[in-house]
C-alpha cells in the first residue's frame, strides 16, 4: 500500500508562493531548476502534492534572490497553525 504523503500547511504556502512567482516571471520548471541549480525534475516534484519534495531555507535564500524580493516573502505573515 503506497504511504500518503502529507506536506504541512507552511511548506505548502511556501511552495504555492513560489509557483505564483514563477508562474508571473514565465519561467517553466526547468528554467527555475537551472537558475536555482537543482535537478530538471525537482520543481516538478516540489510542486506536485503526491511527492514529498520541499524547499528548505538555501532553496528559499536563492528564490529571492531570482525573484529579487525578501526571503520572508515566501512566509506568511501570521502563523497558519493557529
Amino acid at each position: 500500500m503506497a504511504k500518503e504523503v502529507v506536506k504541512s500547511e507552511i511548506e505548502l504556502f511556501v511552495i504555492s508562493k513560489a509557483k505564483a512567482l514563477r508562474e508571473q516571471a514565465n519561467l517553466s520548471q526547468s528554467e527555475l531548476a537551472f537558475k536555482l541549480d537543482v535537478s530538471n525534475g525537482f520543481i516538478g516534484q516540489v510542486e506536485s502534492p503526491n511527492s514529498p519534495s520541499k524547499y528548505n531555507l538555501d532553496h528559499i535564500d536563492k528564490l529571492a534572490v531570482i525573484f529579487s524580493c525578501s526571503p520572508k516573502d515566501f512566509l506568511p505573515e501570521t502563523n497558519i497553525n493557529k
